[in-house]
Parts: structure tokens; sequence; C-alpha cells
């Protein structure tokens, strides 16, 4: 082999390493879009665990802590459940998903359907609603409106919430949807939008109709959604008594006046199914929501919803590390016209745990270092996680709240430049070696090319 062939082929496998060395090193630079490794902030330590710690972590591990070992005790109703409002979680259940009338829970939906259409302003509470003969002549609870005469829209709402008004539900049906069987059908789209499968309305108010039906589940289903989307409603759902045409009437769910930290929410009772009650109480940051149904008494369902609610409020906590509606983190934006950009948290930041847990509980806040431009409104950048005796237990998404375009020419040149130091110059070397064995290898089959002519 000539001295020439033997370089030739020497050039081209140096040419192959540094084609390879340059890709690993392509491979390792961040690439605009990308993510960069992210890095964890810590927030509250754990301290030492006591024996007592280590069996608390080990049950929340086996899915105890959460209603498993401790309990209320029996509930003295058909059906119960307690849940946590914010996260929704159940701490206590009793035949939950037992198939029974609603009742006057029944109007929990027809308020829902109301707020919302205030809410996206296709009735206002100044509205004047005539007051039809069907709505006048509707039997059982009633807020006493006038045949043939106009009543604001508020006062309807206050005659529901408060006095359990069977003619005010009727008379904001009509108004609303303009017929009741059209609103009753608005009803059930609305349950099956929200999952309550099992649950199936009739009338808007929840006199005896068949197949009117519903869970202790479903209800609490429901009130969440309620008491979350429309936390205004509970102003109206927390008056203790109520007057309309000169006649003076007390709200049924006594509760209100027993428990200071009660504001709502609906009672209701039809003989087959016996006296109901959610009740809604916000105690150190906590709002915890009882539902009890099939009650032998109005006595029975108002001491066992204020047991369930001391009980929620003795054994659990809401941790809440971060301040509402203010950002948890912040990261630096590359190539953008802002330097920065703030995240917030996707959903409340909230974690419930067992107060036996309280001192196992700790998070951590993921971000990456920088993200390059463009930033979008809503993009998600990093995360906090919940963690219980260094199991993650709960992880909520930290979003972007603005758009952030990619910064002119000048200032993309500029950063460039001053982040020449973070070059990986064993990639720089890669690209330089190859372009310096191209050049060889161009000179060296050209002179070949040159020799051979000159040897014809």
């Amino acid at each position: 082999m000539k001295k020439k062939d033997a370089t030739l082929i020497l050039l081209l496998l140096f040419l192959v390493f540094s084609l390879l060395h340059l890709q690993a090193g392509l491979a390792a630079e961040r690439q605009p879009g990308r993510k960069a490794p992210q890095q964890a902030v810590p927030g509250k330590k754990v301290p030492p665990q006591t024996p007592q710690d280590k069996k608390a972590a080990a049950d929340t591990a086996q899915g105890k802590g959460t209603g498993g070992e401790i309990s209320p005790g029996p509930i003295n109703a058909r059906s119960a459940i307690l849940v946590e409002v914010s996260t929704g979680a159940t701490l206590f259940e009793q035949n939950a998903d037992e198939i029974i009338e609603p009742a006057s829970f029944t109007k929990v939906m027809s308020l829902y359907l109301i707020f919302e259409a205030l809410q996206q302003g296709r009735i206002h509470l100044n509205d004047d609603v005539w007051v039809s003969e069907a709505a006048w002549r509707t039997g059982g609870s009633k807020m006493f409106v006038g045949i043939g005469t106009k009543a604001p829209l508020e006062e309807l709402i206050k005659g529901i919430a408060v006095v359990s008004g069977n003619d005010a539900c009727v008379a904001a049906a009509e108004h609303l949807n303009g017929s009741e069987d059209a609103f009753v059908a608005a009803m059930n789209l609305k349950a099956q939008q929200l999952g309550m499968n099992k649950s199936h309305f009739a009338n808007p108010h929840g006199l005896p109709a068949e197949g009117q039906i519903s869970t202790a589940r479903e209800m609490a289903i429901l009130d969440v959604a309620y008491i979350q989307r429309f936390p205004e409603a509970l102003k109206y759902h927390s008056m203790r008594e109520y007057s309309y045409n000169n006649i003076n009437q007390y709200n049924r769910n006594h509760l209100l006046l027993k428990d200071s930290t009660v504001d709502g929410l609906k009672t209701g009772y039809v003989t087959a199914a016996g006296y109901h009650l959610s009740a809604t109480a916000h105690r150190d940051g906590m709002r915890l929501l009882a539902v009890v149904m099939g009650a032998a008494t109005p006595a029975v369902r108002e001491r066992e919803a204020l047991k369930l609610l001391n009980f929620g409020f003795r054994y659990y906590a809401l941790a809440q590390p971060f301040p509402a509606g203010q950002s948890i983190a912040s990261v630096k934006v590359w190539k953008g016209l802002k330097d920065e950009v703030n995240l917030y948290p996707l959903e409340a930041p909230n974690f419930l745990i067992a107060q036996s847990q309280k001192k196992l509980l700790r998070w951590e806040v993921k971000t990456p270092p920088e993200i390059t431009a463009p930033v979008h409104d809503g993009q998600a950048v990093g995360e906090v996680v919940f963690y219980v005796s260094d199991q993650p237990k709960r992880t909520v998404t930290l979003i972007s709240k603005e758009d952030v375009p990619p910064a002119g020419w000048f200032k993309k040149t500029w950063q460039t430049l001053f982040r020449i130091h973070r070059v990986d110059w064993r990639w720089l070397a890669g690209i330089s070696g190859g372009i310096i064995v191209l050049a060889i290898l161009f000179y060296a089959v050209a002179t070949r090319r040159y020799s051979f002519k000159r040897s014809r």
C-alpha cells in the first residue's frame, strides 16, 4: 500500500472519530424549546422520625390515615360522607353510594344553574321574574310569592336557599329556561358533566317524583362543585331567617345557630327517604362538607352532621404552604423579551393530611434553571411535589400566566456572546477537528489527482 493511500485512510478514520464526537456533543447540548435539567427547591424539612412517626408513615403508604383507622363511629342515618372542599378528599363515608331520594337537596342543582347563568351574564340579580300560576300552585315549603306578580331574582335565590321555597324554584326555572321541563333537562345534563352518573332529576325543587334519585357521594360532588365555583352563594345559605310578603321564616339548617363556623348548606325531607342535611363549616383555613341522608328526625341529622364536622377538624389538617394567588417560583428566560417569568400553580397547592402526620409533610418546588423563549400563557414549566415521609403524595403543575415572545436579533446575539464561557470546548474541538480533517482530506485528494495527471 502506498504512503499516500495509508495517509488517506488514517485521515478518513480521524474524520469519522471527529464526527462521532461532534454528534455526542450535540446530543449533550441543550436544544431550544427543551427543558433544562430540573433543580429542586426544598420546602419544609422532615425532622428525625420517632417510632410513632414511622408507623404513621407506613399507614399513609397503605392508604390508611384517611378514614381507615380513625373514625367518628357509626352514623345514625342511611348514608353519610365527609369531604374536604378544596381538595375533594373523602375523609369518611358510610353507605355513600346507596340510592336515595334527594328531596330538597335537588335545589342545590337548581341554584348551581342559576349562579352559572348569572356568571355568564344570561340573567341578573335584579331581573324581575314573573310568577306563573304553576309556580304559585307548587306545594310543599313555600316562599309565598304572589300569583301574577314579579319578584326580583335575588329574592327568589334567598327564598330557595333559606326557606327552601318550591314556588321560587319553579319561577326561577321558568325565567331561566322558559319552562320547567327545559330546566330539568339542563339539570340532568349538568349532573352528567359533574360526574353524577347515578343521579336523575325530575323537577327543580325535590318534591317526590318517579325516578328522582341520587346518593350521598354524588350530592357531595355537587355541593363541592357548587361551593368551589360559587363561594358567594354561601352568603345566602348562611342567612338565619328570611322575610317576604311580610311572612318571616327561619332557615331549616339549625346548625347555623349551634356552631358559628357553619355557614351552609341545605336541608331536605321526603317521607320515603327521611331527613337530609348537607352542612359546611370553615375552621383554621379548612372547609369541610358533611352530607347526612335518611336520618330519623331533624335533630338526628343535625347531631350526626356536626359529629362528622368535629371529627374532620379534630383529626385532619390542610397544609397551605403558599399564599393564594401569589407566584410560587420564577425561572430565567433565555433569548426572550423578558429575562424572567413567574410560575403559578395550575390548581390550589394544598395538601390534606392527618394531624398525626403533619411532622412528616414536606414539599419541593422543581423548576428548570432556565427556559428558552417563546414562553406561552398556560405553559407547564415546573411542579410542586408534596411528600409524606419521603413518599410523593401529590404533584401540582406550575405554569406561566403570560406570553414571553422571542427577543430581537441584537439581544439574542448579545446573550449568545455573553454566554460564550459556557460553551463545551470538547464540542467546539470536535467541530474544529472535523473542519481541519475535511481541509486536509480535500488537499490530499486534490494533490493525488494532480500527481496522477502528471504521471500520465
